[in-house]
């Protein structure tokens, strides 16, 4: 999948925008070679794989109407980095626990100009910064994860009914979401994109009031 196929569900980007996105696996490619942060086999669906991937998110919320986004365990910067791309009025906070994955991130946004950016090397109990929205890519298993951020929440009255987690999972999801004891919104990304690489793959969203009440 080449970088021009994303414009086919995205086609209303600005030149910018598309430039940036076409800049991506070039710039991946290049610090692959120096720090692993994507298997270098899984790099040949670069497109598919990652930023189209993190782009599903756009299809199931409106982050337009998010102030801040957190992306908690961020990896090589996925779903972030492309989503920051998307939104460039929304702050997107990058944290991770592994210092030469965040080196990754910092320098890509820097090459790309992304001022609405920002990384933070941290495990994400210890992150002190808040936010309603915050998005995640297959972390760890849903329970624990909603454990170790639960003090991320911003504490204020929902204003919007897209406030909440954005989680990419893939796979059978039914006893990892009963043992969470809430009844999240599992949006299938298959609804949105045709390739076959989404048929597995969905979007779990648990709207802010059901984790901060």
């Amino acid at each position: 999948m080449q970088a021009d196929r994303l414009f086919h569900y995205f086609p209303g980007l600005k030149e910018n925008q598309r430039a940036s996105l076409e800049a991506l696996q070039e710039l991946y490619s290049f610090w692959n070679t120096q720090i692993n942060v994507i298997s270098r086999k899984d790099m040949d669906q670069f497109y598919l794989h990652h930023v189209l991937h993190s782009l599903s998110i756009a299809y199931s919320g409106n982050l337009e109407q998010a102030k801040r986004v957190l992306d908690i365990g961020t990896g090589g910067g996925f779903p972030g980095i492309p989503l920051a791309i998307l939104y460039p009025d929304t702050e997107f906070v990058l944290i991770d626990s592994i210092g030469k994955k965040i080196k990754v991130v910092k320098a890509i946004a820097e090459s790309l100009g992304l001022k609405n950016v920002s990384t933070i090397h941290s495990r994400a109990e210890d992150v002190k910064i808040k936010s309603s929205f915050i998005v995640s890519r297959a972390v760890t298993r849903l329970l624990p994860f909603l454990e170790f951020t639960q003090h991320l929440w911003e504490q204020t009255p929902t204003k919007s009914p897209s406030e909440g987690l954005y989680y990419l999972k893939g796979g059978d999801l039914m006893e990892e979401l009963a043992e969470t004891g809430i009844l999240p919104e599992v949006r299938w990304i298959n609804q949105f994109f045709e390739e076959d690489f989404f048929a597995t793959k969905a979007i779990v969203f648990i709207q802010k009031d059901k984790l901060t009440n």
